[in-house]
């Protein structure tokens, strides 16, 4: 089968959804496949190389405005490319524009990550144009059955839909021997962003006089934290680690009582970390913004929700975890539930089988 993903960045570029088409592509490559990534390079020139038996073309751009690559060679490589399969990476208002003025027979999968939030502008003239390609589209991957309820662009096209979630390496976040037994501790992960809500989690610490919160991650909001976490008198609880390797990140995982994602913002369409902390054994505490994280936790099963912007809920929520026998029945429960629906080879055979269906079905 030759597959062809298109999207903005690739490794080593590091995100949720370069990480995600990073994880298919090169499972799909061992499995035999002639795997294609087609993205957009820093620079004007355009480059090609191989990457763990990833075929990755870097198209030239001519700038970045609004997030967006702005390139007319990467939709010149993507009309001149032979592929059975174009798998867009959306919100990517370029590729999915490429790819909807395609004129041949290739199979069209559109994996939705996230609505667009915050450039309301942009979709004043972008949104027509993602109405036609939605409706181009093959098949729309979601990553969980409540943004297909909840998006206003979905749901328009929900037959046409289905799920997929995103998958972790259940393998290399495992839980500890023993629970950790160290100060009472929250754990953050994640890119430090206006909706992940941090600055709520920060709020909550007040209330928790003893509780120890670890932070990992960089990003635009960390000056302001950091400041923030200053003014509220509780620095010297609050430990902010910058960016952690892969090889370090599981052991930090074990090193936790409780995890939170206190997110307040549709951006947070998923919350891949949470199936981190759940595969690592950990209770997970994050908020309903009517997206996947309150359908990946379940509530009072796996961990809490609690509403968003909502700091003394969230004290209330993770004070209420104190009880170690009660985090440990969570913690189980989260790791059968990531064993269950969330690794990543599911999500790669899933991904697959939708693929075989469409090329079957065109035959």
């Amino acid at each position: 089968m030759r597959i062809l993903h298109l999207y903005k960045d690739y490794f080593p570029v590091l995100g949720g959804i370069e990480n995600h088409v990073r994880v298919l592509a090169e499972a799909q490559a061992r499995a035999g496949h002639d795997v294609t990534v087609l993205v957009c390079d820093p620079s004007l020139r355009t480059h090609i190389e191989e990457i763990n038996g990833v075929r990755v073309v870097k198209a030239g751009r001519l700038a970045t405005v609004a997030s967006m690559p702005l390139s007319c060679r990467q939709p010149l490589a993507l009309a001149r490319a032979d592929a059975d399969i174009v798998h867009v990476h959306s919100p990517y208002p370029l590729g999915e524009a490429s790819a909807w003025l395609l004129k041949r027979r290739s199979k069209i999968v559109i994996t939705y990550h996230s609505d667009v939030v915050r450039q309301k502008a942009i979709m004043r003239f972008y949104g027509p144009i993602l109405r036609r390609v939605l409706r181009k589209a093959d098949r729309i991957i979601a990553t969980s059955p409540r943004y297909i309820e909840t998006s206003p662009w979905l749901s328009q096209v929900r037959e046409k839909c289905v799920v997929v979630p995103l998958g972790v390496d259940h393998r290399r976040f495992t839980p500890p021997p023993e629970p950790y037994d160290g100060p009472f501790t929250l754990l953050f992960v994640g890119r430090l962003r206006y909706y992940k809500g941090l600055d709520d989690l920060l709020r909550a610490m007040r209330s928790l006089p003893d509780a120890r919160l670890r932070v990992v991650g960089i990003g635009p909001m960390l000056g302001p934290l950091r400041a923030m976490a200053q003014e509220l008198r509780i620095a010297n609880r609050v430990e902010f680690l910058g960016e952690v390797g892969d090889e370090e990140l599981p052991e930090i995982y074990r090193r936790a009582n409780l995890f939170v994602l206190p997110a307040n913002a549709r951006a947070e369409a998923f919350g891949t970390v949470l199936l981190e902390g759940m595969a690592s054994g950990l209770p997970c505490v994050t908020t309903e913004v009517g997206t996947g994280t309150s359908w990946v936790v379940q509530d009072g099963v796996t961990g809490l929700v609690v509403p968003p912007h909502d700091p003394e809920a969230l004290a209330k929520a993770i004070e209420s975890l104190r009880d170690q026998n009660v985090r440990v029945e969570m913690g189980k429960a989260a790791r059968e539930r990531v064993e269950q629906l969330f690794t990543q080879e599911r999500m790669v055979r899933d991904v697959e089988a939708l693929y075989q269906e469409l090329i079957e079905g065109a035959r």
